[in-house]
């Protein structure tokens, strides 16, 4: 899959440093050059989209909610 245009002013590209696996949610650190980003995520979705430590992902910010999309 190929994010071809998204509409979400504040995106922080970074890296995936920590992921805290929970039966039904996760917590997803990222670390930018800004400093560290948290997503909580369905577990599902760490799994569809291959999430591992290392992995380059973008942290999309609107309001309180952080998406991940994986690069």
């Amino acid at each position: 899959m190929t994010i071809q245009a998204i509409n979400v002013r504040n995106q922080f590209r970074g890296t995936v440093k920590e992921i805290i696996r929970g039966d039904v949610v996760s917590e997803v650190d990222v670390e930018t050059p800004w400093g560290i980003v948290t997503s909580v995520i369905t577990t599902r979705s760490v799994d569809e989209l291959a999430l591992a430590p290392g992995s380059d992902v973008v942290a999309l910010v609107k309001s309180t909610e952080v998406s991940i999309a994986k690069l």
